[in-house]
């Protein structure tokens, strides 16, 4: 959009200029560059949600911007995780508004709009959550530390039966000891070493292991089950009565501050759903 208005601007300018030569007349900055041109683009496609020139209104992108709802709590909050599925509104197939299997857990079932847009404008589910992103590198290092092979420094004769190893889709190196680095880079997650954001999948069968770091999945809180043979607890749930009490202490810490009006985001950041994440009792997993 910047990048339009600015083309138009220098459009404007080389006009000017134009001018100035053909009729003989000294070039006046003041007169070439008009303040408002840029101010006004962008007011009026924030204003009208049509995304582009105002000119050529037709082709522009509708409804970029909308106003938010505030007529109840919940309306705002359904407003904020709308998602929209850019398929005509007038076609008859229903294939696409129906639910799918794979929306467990990542969007509403109930709540959509009825009439011509059912099933095409769907919700995010409220603990539903994007990832934001975060640098693949400090992960990458970690395990060339922890024994893995580099890609460039690869044998595959050596060792043929090596699980190749994937960030973000590029294959970085391979690992002979796959179960043990999974169980590694699981528990930095869970002890919130690493970003509770990051996905790690473990493909058995095709002796692969792939992490993610990038921005815009869509993940789910699910809660973690304890599986080391060694422990006492095996097989039940990492939460405790102890960890729910400390919630509801959470709960009174973070009301009796917000009425005294200190609003500390750090502190904010180990208390209550974020400690469940941090201590390995909750962790996202993407689709």
């Amino acid at each position: 959009l910047f990048r339009n208005v600015f083309h138009k601007l220098t459009k404007d300018v080389y006009k000017y200029l134009q001018k100035c030569v053909e009729n003989n007349k000294d070039f006046n900055m003041a007169l070439a560059v008009k303040s408002t041109h840029i101010t006004n683009g962008l007011r009026y496609s924030l204003a009208t949600g049509n995304w582009g020139d105002q000119k050529k209104a037709a082709q522009s992108k509708a409804g970029v911007s909308q106003v938010l709802n505030r007529y109840t709590f919940a309306s705002t909050l359904s407003h904020l995780r709308r998602t929209n599925t850019p398929i005509g509104r007038d076609g008859k197939i229903a294939k696409p508004r129906q639910l799918h299997n794979t929306h467990w857990g990542l969007v509403c079932p109930a709540e959509t709009p009825e009439g011509q847009a059912c099933g095409l404008v769907k919700n995010l589910a409220l603990m539903c959550y994007i990832t934001v992103g975060t640098p693949s590198e400090p992960i990458i290092d970690f395990m060339i530390q922890r024994n893995m092979e580099v890609l460039e420094e690869y044998e595959p004769l050596s060792s043929p039966n090596a699980t190749k190893i994937f960030v973000n889709g590029v294959w970085v190196g391979v690992h002979r000891d796959p179960a043990h680095l999974v169980s590694t880079v699981q528990n930095l997650r869970r002890k919130g070493m690493i970003s509770h954001e990051v996905s790690l999948i473990r493909d058995i069968r095709d002796r692969e292991f792939k992490i993610f770091t990038d921005a815009g999945r869509v993940c789910r809180p699910l809660f973690v089950i304890e599986n080391n043979p060694a422990s006492p607890n095996r097989g039940n749930l990492v939460l405790t009565k102890q960890m729910l009490e400390q919630l509801e202490q959470d709960k009174q810490d973070l009301a009796a501050r917000a009425a005294g009006g200190d609003s500390d985001d750090m502190d904010k950041a180990k208390l209550g759903w974020y400690r469940l994440i941090n201590n390995g009792v909750v962790e996202y997993v993407d689709a």
